[in-house]
């Protein structure tokens, strides 16, 4: 990550409360995931919802980088 990108994941933490609950939310699936990842066999119900969690916390990335990318183009359009 370069610092810009750093900067900028900053400014949005501090003043967008999309990019501050996305965040939470991401953060939370991956608590949920990393049981799912101590465990040492998983019933097939569990294997599908980890993959559920883990198809969620990439969307939810993928958001928060559309978001990150906007603040940037946004940056520097000003």
């Amino acid at each position: 990550m370069n610092t810009a990108a750093a900067i900028n994941r900053h400014d949005l933490m501090a003043h967008n409360e999309s990019y501050r609950q996305l965040s939470r939310e991401h953060s939370a699936l991956e608590a949920q995931l990393s049981q799912f990842r101590e465990r040492r066999f998983l019933s097939s119900e569990e294997e599908i919802e980890e993959l559920r969690l883990k198809k969620r916390k990439l969307h939810i990335k993928d958001e928060m980088e559309a978001l990150l990318r906007r603040g940037i183009s946004s940056a520097g359009n000003a």
